[in-house]
């Protein structure tokens, strides 16, 4: 715990959040899970924020873009450049093994505790240097499947799947929600032709004007 201040960047004051947000549930019932909870709303509302002020863009565009900065694939690299996985309190069950959903469970428990002890004005400053948004207008992402699957897990009630089958030297790929048909895609392969359904389905749902 000692560094954590140092690699964080923030004084903390009292260690009582600092020390939840790093606790993993396995070691203590004093865990990150409620921090996660508030950081979560956090980071949803500052990365919006910071979206909606610094570019023009259509409400579709600034959703999917919002999506990739703030999906567990994403947090977990900022976790990686904390170089803080030394920091956390493990229970004897993960055998030492951190996935990358603790990673961005941990992280966005650590906005949480930021917010509780600094506010919001050092928390906003804090999201937009350490999860990079001035580089928003660089953001490429073509994993289609993944960024969807965030969109309506985060947008809807619902259940996902593909339904795939070869067609002739192709294939064919139908995105369902419930049993909904949303998209179709093609391509060479099982991926890619998933992948492009996906695409479409982000089109159709998010980015229709």
């Amino acid at each position: 715990m000692k560094k954590i201040d140092e690699k964080l960047g923030v004084g903390f004051k009292s260690r009582k959040y600092i020390e939840e947000a790093l606790t993993h549930p396995s070691k203590s019932k004093n865990n990150y899970q409620r921090l996660e909870f508030l950081g979560d709303s956090i980071l949803d509302f500052l990365v919006g924020e910071y979206l909606f002020k610094k570019s023009d863009k259509s409400e579709g565009d600034l959703t999917v873009l919002r999506a990739h900065f703030v999906s567990e694939e994403y947090l977990s690299m900022c976790f990686d450049k904390l170089n803080i996985e030394d920091e956390l309190n493990l229970g004897k069950s993960l055998q030492g093994k951190v996935t990358r959903a603790i990673k961005g469970d941990v992280f966005e428990a650590i906005i949480g505790a930021i917010y509780l002890e600094k506010g919001i004005d050092f928390t906003r400053n804090f999201i937009i240097e350490k999860l990079n948004l001035e580089n928003f207008e660089n953001v490429e992402n073509d994993n289609y499947k993944s960024e969807l699957q965030e969109l309506v897990q985060a947008n809807f009630k619902c259940t996902m799947k593909y339904v795939t089958e070869r067609e002739e030297d192709n294939f064919v790929a139908h995105f369902y929600m419930d049993e909904d048909m949303i998209s179709t895609g093609y391509g060479k392969d099982k991926i890619s032709a998933e992948q492009n359904a996906a695409f479409v389905a982000i089109k159709k749902l998010f980015k229709e004007e």
